[in-house]
């Protein structure tokens, strides 16, 4: 029997991975219902929403940063021979700031084995269960609300796109130390690398070298002008908030959309200082002249094709603009920043983007992928099933079952990064990022070309994903069950045994 069953599996080993339709990377994803119906006002944060840069920028950001360091911070010369690691890190990740770990958590604040790291260098999962006396990270020493490491919180989480050179240059420095024994403050490292790569933004150094070679750093721009010119078309308003200077904000619309680009906003907010924008009550709206000279008069109301900065949202932004609640849809990459503060205090509707989300897709397409989670999945409700029987053949099985799931798990995570793993998904949970990106955005996106595909009464709703006291009332991939008996006994052929249940 054994012969003729394991020839047939492997003649029809084709139908070993379900026929599941592949994920669009263009599709717009909701965490909460929303109708574009009920939108009148659409909101744009610029830098990774409107604006896409390539990969030379965070190269740029990781070379100045560090020669700060160098010439200003007099940290070793030797710093120079590293150059930015595209492929180390992903957004999301939490670095301990006191013991210089960079880390991903999970959902429910456990550290994911097998993705902390001191410099470039993995951390041994039993030296991580004794720092941490466990893998679970206290609340009281997360990053606060906006992912920063303050008043007694002593870690920080990099949700900034932004952020991907700074925890490359963090790790960078910190293996340099190591590499040298060279006796050194971590918290201290950590304050040093902030503030260099805050120069880097907050003195114009990469403003400059982006408007100075503006087809190098900047793609995709024809994408943002199209849905732009359609919002436009139907009739919709359209605001733009931003942190970065008028000037850099001018040098790429004009480049995306043409030297006209403010004809299509309604209103242009630029060094708004988010997130302190939608919560401070002192700062009055400032009027920007085309030179970038501010002006004195006070504000009564704000008008189409001027700049305006110093502003706060609080009690000046509804009462000039009339613009409230749920009409309101908004975009932005930073899910603090953007975000939060507008779905919990003042009722827009949000949306995130998540450049990430291609790749990632693009990964989950692919039938080693989907052949490895589809085991993995088999794997669990084996041995879920199998655990109750307690006879000593059935618990050999299930150890063998819990040693090969175990084995498959950094599969699972390397597939994606071999750092850090998936942006989404520790081994199996959803990361602390996940958790957030679900809270603070109705919607999520790679790209804002994404609603290109999509009318102005669509209604995104989101999966209704089974509790887990509930029943499934349908499968959520129809040839599930005979794709994990046909895994299960394919497996058990490769290993010469068949088991009766």
């Amino acid at each position: 029997f054994l012969g003729p069953l394991r020839q047939h599996l492997h003649e029809y080993k084709i139908y070993l991975i379900p026929d599941i339709a592949s994920t669009d990377p263009d599709t717009i994803f909701a965490n909460n219902e929303i109708s574009l119906r009920d939108i009148e006002i659409y909101g744009f944060d610029y830098d990774y929403t409107l604006a896409f840069y390539s990969k030379h920028l965070h190269t740029l950001i990781f070379n100045i940063a560090r020669d700060i360091l160098i010439t200003q911070h007099r940290y070793p010369e030797g710093l120079r021979e590293y150059e930015y690691i595209a492929d180390f890190a992903v957004r999301g990740l939490h670095y301990d700031v006191q013991k210089a770990l960079l880390m991903k958590i999970d959902a429910f604040h456990y550290i994911q084995l097998g993705t902390v790291y001191r410099g470039l260098n993995p951390v041994p999962d039993q030296e991580v269960i004794a720092m941490y006396e466990g893998s679970h990270v206290p609340l009281d020493i997360m990053s606060d609300f906006y992912g920063k490491s303050s008043q007694g919180h002593t870690m920080k989480q990099f949700m900034d796109i932004f952020s991907l050179p700074e925890m490359t240059l963090l790790s960078c420095v910190n293996d340099f130390f190591m590499r040298h024994n060279i006796d050194y403050e971590p918290v201290h490292l950590y304050k040093d690398v902030k503030e260099a790569i805050r120069d880097v933004h907050v003195k114009g150094i990469m403003y400059r070298a982006v408007e100075a070679d503006i087809d190098k750093y900047i793609c995709y721009g024809e994408e943002s002008h199209a849905v732009l010119k359609k919002l436009s078309e139907h009739g919709k308003k359209m605001f733009l908030i931003t942190n970065s200077p008028f000037d850099f904000v001018n040098r790429g619309m004009s480049y995306i959309v043409g030297k006209d680009w403010r004809d299509l906003f309604d209103i242009v907010i630029v060094q708004a200082d988010k997130p302190s924008f939608f919560n401070d009550r002192r700062k009055p709206f400032r009027q920007v002249t085309d030179k970038g000279a501010l002006l004195w008069d006070r504000i009564h109301k704000l008008e189409k094709g001027n700049i305006y900065k110093q502003v706060t949202y609080l009690h000046h932004f509804p009462a000039l603009t009339g613009w409230r609640g749920s009409k309101v849809l908004y975009f932005g990459d930073h899910i603090y920043s953007d975000l939060a503060d507008l779905t919990l205090k003042h009722g827009w509707r949000t949306g995130a983007i998540i450049p990430e989300l291609r790749k990632e897709i693009k990964i989950m397409n692919t039938e080693q992928y989907v052949h490895m989670t589809t085991w993995l999945q088999a794997l669990t409700g084996l041995i879920e099933q199998m655990q109750v029987h307690p006879d000593p053949v059935s618990q050999a099985v299930v150890h063998e079952w819990i040693k090969e799931r175990e084995a498959m798990k950094p599969q699972t995570k390397d597939i994606f990064n071999a750092q850090f793993g998936s942006l989404f998904r520790t081994y199996h949970n959803p990361t602390y990022f996940s958790r957030r990106l679900a809270r603070f955005a109705d919607i999520y996106m790679a790209s804002i070309s994404c609603l290109l595909d999509y009318d102005f009464k669509h209604t995104f709703f989101p999966r209704r994903s089974p509790l887990q006291h509930e029943s499934t009332f349908w499968p959520q991939h129809p040839l599930l069950s005979s794709q994990a008996l046909l895994l299960f006994l394919q497996k058990m052929c490769e290993n010469e045994t068949v088991l009766f249940i």
